[in-house]
């Protein structure tokens, strides 16, 4: 390769991703899902489009889509929160596991009776496009910006973080069993799934673990630690693959145990270089596979792909969400709203990659077919989460927007922070003196700079766009972020639109709550406390925005304090 295609190459890749970038403004004033628009520019830049790039080498796209995945998953596994992680573990493994097979084995009998395809290409197919993928939920969720309950947002990330190695160990499975027609099943099938997920776990944990007690310990520059979580993962990502495991999972775990360390140095600047991270391998991803696809091949397949598609969409997905969640009591319109968001994305169209790499005829078939589904999947349900979450009322209020600061660390005082706060030009401090900054049991005020200038008198008055400087012990005090967050008062009317004008106590008795706002209560419930009542008609997993309604009043879960429910609003609903 010569220098100069060398710095073509260079140039286009950096072109394609520029145009991406820039592409993300209008997608989000359209409401288009940012990986159609990815995928949408790779296909213009391919060889049946505009740019008339060749690229057909399945063996690069495969290791390209790998790593980016296992970046992506790394990403998410950092984002996880750990109460998260608990509320979602149990309803999220059955996803990734009984949910993946239900859906997988009714897609693989849709394809079967409807094309007439031997059982093996139909359970081939099925098990390709049967798991959603890490990168299409966790973008489109949080790139909608939707604030959706605890319970339902936690358990749609954990799944699609957890149920590639079930789709892939399926997908392996059915390409050996197809390359090698004697093969049957047994439990050699079985030992090997347990190895992948055992191996991947018990990994992940160790790795994680070891990396929490090792990253305090080292004295690196602070732009070295990101770049040392990133090496240190796709290590254990890689490792775990040799040996037998799943290393999807023990790079998501990784990223879970990091995550929810306290003592991880530079956490801050970590997560904002891994979410960089995570972008530029889901634009690289999606540029890839768009360049990999030839449109005027997908044709043929279009019609029976959109069949399957709509029964993978409207029946598959919402049976196996129905009986995996069938334990754990989720409300319909929770389920609802996870039945809609099994989105396919990159992942099945890199597992339709699986096939070519083993020998397996009429590969090409597979990964046009797979690639329509995705596409459909991509524009019917990535374009409609907000509206959908809206309708079965899922979506929570916003919380309080980010305030514009920043922090610097000293790491040779145990840890402490200078806090830096613009102030809002709506914020209630505006014109209050100087000396009246707030304090926080974690924050100090030290001053207050106006125009590259540190203010000397106290009695001076704030103003907006002034910079407010505290003293801290955390890197990020969210009671001192309520004082300097723009748009408060909007805040508050959205929030009482939602939770209502009233505040009650989760101690507070159904008896007396029912006596002063005449609604009835079940006799059973007269003697238990708002709290105790949520606890039994949830079934012990209330969250924020549960809601019970009696008649023309509806009492929603407000606030948790400690882990416990503190705090319910209560809303009068008047009938038109």
């Amino acid at each position: 390769m010569t220098i100069e295609i060398s710095s073509q190459y260079i140039f286009l890749a950096g072109l394609l991703a520029l145009l991406s970038i820039l592409a993300s403004v209008l997608s989000s004033r359209l409401g288009t899902p940012l990986l159609l628009v990815f995928l949408v520019i790779g296909m213009l830049a391919g060889e049946d489009g505009i740019g008339g790039i060749q690229f057909d080498d399945s063996g690069l796209a495969f290791l390209f889509g790998n790593l980016a995945l296992a970046t992506i998953l790394l990403d998410g596994g950092l984002g996880t929160r750990r109460e998260s992680f608990a509320i979602s573990l149990k309803p999220a493994f059955l996803l990734a596991t009984v949910g993946v097979l239900l859906t997988a084995g009714i897609t693989a009998s849709a394809v079967y009776w409807l094309f007439g395809l031997p059982w093996k290409e139909s359970l081939l197919l099925g098990a390709i496009i049967g798991s959603t993928d890490a990168a299409a939920v966790f973008g489109l969720i949080r790139n909608a910006g939707l604030r959706i309950k605890e319970r339902t947002g936690a358990t749609l990330e954990v799944e699609s973080g957890a149920n590639d190695p079930m789709a892939i160990f399926l997908t392996i499975t059915m390409v050996s069993l197809i390359s090698n027609p004697e093969q049957g099943l047994g439990w050699p099938i079985l030992v090997k799934f347990i190895q992948q997920m055992g191996l991947g776990l018990t990994i992940g944990v160790l790795g994680g673990l070891l990396l929490k007690r090792v990253l305090p310990k080292l004295h690196l520059a602070s732009s070295l630690y990101p770049l040392l979580v990133t090496s240190a993962g796709l290590s254990i990502f890689g490792i775990t693959n040799l040996w037998g495991g799943s290393g999807f999972l023990a790079i998501y775990i990784v990223g879970v145990i990091l995550g929810n360390s306290n003592n991880m140095p530079y956490k801050r600047d970590v997560h904002r270089f891994h979410d960089g991270m995570a972008w530029l391998s889901q634009i690289g991803m999606f540029l890839m596979l768009g360049l990999l696809v030839t449109p005027s091949d997908i044709a043929p397949v279009i019609l029976p792909a959109l069949a399957i598609g709509a029964v993978l969409i409207f029946i598959a997905r919402p049976v196996a969400v129905l009986i995996s969640l069938l334990p754990f009591h989720f409300p319909w319109r929770e389920q609802l709203f996870i039945s809609w968001c099994g989105l396919r994305g990159a992942v099945p169209i890199i597992l339709a990659m699986y096939p070519s790499l083993s020998g397996v005829e009429q590969t090409p078939v597979y990964f046009n077919f797979v690639f329509v589904v995705v596409i459909m999947s991509l524009v019917l349900q990535g374009w409609t989460i907000p509206q959908v979450a809206r309708w079965l009322k899922i979506e929570l209020p916003d919380k309080e927007a980010t305030p514009k600061a920043f922090s610097i660390t000293f790491d040779d005082y145990n840890n402490r922070h200078i806090l830096i706060y613009e102030v809002p030009d709506d914020s209630d401090l505006v014109g209050c003196s100087v000396e009246s900054l707030p304090s926080t049991p974690y924050s100090r005020p030290m001053g207050v700079m106006r125009g590259g200038q540190l203010l000397v008198e106290y009695d001076e008055v704030l103003r907006g766009t002034d910079k407010a400087a505290f003293f801290s012990q955390l890197e990020n005090d969210s009671e001192l972020n309520r004082y300097f967050t723009p748009g408060q008062r909007m805040q508050q009317t959205s929030m009482s639109q939602f939770y209502g004008d009233f505040v009650v106590n989760s101690d507070a008795k159904m008896r007396d709550i029912a006596y002063v706002y005449f609604f009835r209560v079940e006799e059973a419930y007269l003697d238990s406390s708002v709290k105790e009542f949520f606890q039994e008609k949830f079934h012990g997993r209330v969250v924020i925005g549960d809601r019970y309604r009696f008649g023309e009043i509806e009492l929603t879960v407000r606030e948790f304090e400690n882990g416990e429910i503190s705090k319910f609003g209560l809303k009068i609903i008047r009938q038109k």
